[in-house]
């Protein structure tokens, strides 16, 4: 995945290609009109610009470009992540947590996710350390 830096709208139309691939401009141009109030063009240029940091792939189906993710989302997101904790953070994630713990946007679902990485990590350090 390349590690250039995303701005906002670049990861919300890249999100969307992602959710919704393989996708053509217009589908998501029709989509981010409605949402966003985008023309059309800035959608195109925002995807080749997506498609030449690497992040968007492009093949030609019956005369229109199809537009699909070069990895999956959840792979994006883990690169996000880590370039955030790296470089950000310096590779501290207690800060991340802490932002998670005053954080009221946590669901029941997703703390007994958090508890169960929490798990896994500890399980893996013991595996580690014997």
């Amino acid at each position: 995945m390349s590690k250039q830096r995303l701005g906002q709208e670049e990861w919300e139309i890249l999100r969307y290609v992602a959710e919704h691939a393989p996708t053509t401009v217009r589908e998501v141009a029709e989509q981010f009109a409605e949402t966003k109030g985008h023309a059309r063009t800035t959608v195109l240029t925002v995807m080749e610009r997506l498609r030449k940091k690497r992040f968007l792939v492009r093949r030609k189906c019956d005369g229109l470009f199809h537009y699909s993710p070069r990895v999956p989302l959840a792979e994006l997101v883990h690169g996000m992540v880590d370039h955030f904790v790296q470089n950000t953070l310096q590779g501290v994630v207690s800060p991340f947590f802490a932002y998670l713990s005053e954080s009221a946007n946590v669901s029941d679902e997703e703390l007994d996710e958090l508890k169960r990485l929490v798990k896994d990590l500890e399980q893996q350090r013991r595996e580690a350390s014997s």
